[in-house]
């Protein structure tokens, strides 16, 4: 292991869990606020954040709940300062309000979901992927989430930086969507020099403060400046329907369609630049497995076992979910016999793949209800039969 500091700031080669490699991400994308309240399996996060947040000069708080934490998250980020938290199953329940709370007020910060099995108190201890799709639904109205989901733990390393570069491009909160097996995994992970580091500064308003608008966009742009609470500039931030200037519309909807339908074309219209998918033997596969997180890394054996028994299997992984690749799924329905999908709940983003693939091939749902991996048998089992081939009950 090398091991090198900047300020502080870790480089070099490290033999690293992932809910620690997810931390020290966070602090390389220039993070120094973290609120948060301990939850198995993501309080690694938090108890690593809390040594190492005043080593770099940032912040950590252990707030009094889930709600608390979130809140003061989106406090921090319009202090001016890069800010995440990190939960799991119930406590990302508990921040639901407060996320959609960010999404309408515009604030980048990054929200890490390390899922176990559930519902409830389920298997705190335990991996899951039963929150995908109340990560995309969970906040109530309409809006459009950034979502990601590592497989290891040097992708929840690099996936965080990303998630906060998400975050102040499109200005809104980013989910990375990782799982307890990639949260408790220790791995090799490699953490490039911070020259090295791609990172998306906030874009601050250029107007002088009497003619600055929290909200104001301009043509041809998608997000608007965001001023520091405390720099001089007026700033009304509120989780009611507000026009350019931060003001409610509380008399009629007249702000409604355009805020809305905003907030939901900064993500839509810009998804090539958002999504990011893996493809790994897809150019003669007759089948095609779909998966994420986890379940997509332990769905190689199976493929490799299939390859070996002539069938052309290939993976898609998605390591962005949200925005759903709708065209790439559609594209590639069209050109393999089947589609098998993977998951570690009982059948969430198969039916986003059902839907995606329109009926041009048939797709077939490998559940998992959590606590435990796939049995590779019965991935192996699913490309049979979505190559036609006949399997023995």
């Amino acid at each position: 292991m090398s091991d090198k500091t900047h300020a502080g700031v870790l480089s070099g080669e490290f033999f690293m869990q992932g809910d620690i490699a997810c931390a020290e991400g966070a602090i390389c994308a220039g993070c120094r606020f973290f609120g948060g309240y301990p939850i198995t399996p993501a309080t690694e996060v938090a108890q690593w954040m809390s040594e190492r947040l005043p080593v770099v000069g940032g912040m950590y708080i252990q707030m009094e709940d889930e709600l608390a934490s979130m809140n003061a998250v989106l406090g921090a980020s319009w202090a001016g300062i890069k800010a995440m938290t990190a939960t799991s199953g119930p406590g990302f329940s508990l921040m639901m309000e407060n996320l959609g709370l960010g999404i309408m007020m515009e604030t980048p910060c990054v929200l890490v979901n390390v899922q176990r099995g559930g519902p409830s108190t389920g298997l705190p201890t335990l991996v899951g992927q039963g929150d995908m799709m109340q990560a995309r639904w969970g906040s109530h109205g309409d809006y459009a989430i950034i979502a990601l989901a590592p497989s290891s733990p040097q992708e929840i390393f690099d996936l965080t930086i990303d998630a906060f570069n998400l975050a102040e491009r499109y200005r809104t909160p980013v989910l990375v969507m990782t799982d307890a097996e990639v949260g408790h995994m220790t791995e090799k992970v490699v953490i490039p020099p911070p020259d090295e580091i791609e990172i998306v500064p906030r874009r601050k308003p250029t107007a002088p403060p009497g003619e600055y608008m929290p909200y104001y966009v301009a043509p041809g742009e998608w997000v608007a400046p965001m001023a520091v609470a405390g720099d001089g500039y007026r700033i009304h931030a509120t989780g009611l329907t507000h026009n350019e200037k931060g003001y409610p519309a509380t008399a009629d909807d007249s702000s409604q369609w355009p805020l809305i339908q905003r907030l939901i074309d900064k993500i839509e219209k810009n998804r090539d630049d958002i999504i990011v998918l893996e493809e790994n033997g897809l150019d003669d596969a007759e089948v095609a497995v779909i998966s994420y997180g986890i379940a997509a890394r332990t769905a190689i054996w199976p493929m490799q076992m299939a390859r070996a028994e002539g069938i052309r299997v290939g993976l898609l992984r998605l390591v962005t979910v949200w925005p759903f690749p709708d065209a790439a799924i559609y594209d590639l329905a069209g050109r393999v016999n089947g589609i098998v999908v993977p998951e570690i709940n009982m059948g969430q983003i198969v039916r986003e793949v059902q839907r995606a693939a329109a009926g041009r091939t048939q797709v077939i749902s490998v559940p998992h209800p959590g606590g435990g991996i796939h049995d590779p048998y019965k991935v192996l089992d699913a490309i049979r039969r979505a190559a036609g081939r006949k399997v023995e009950v």
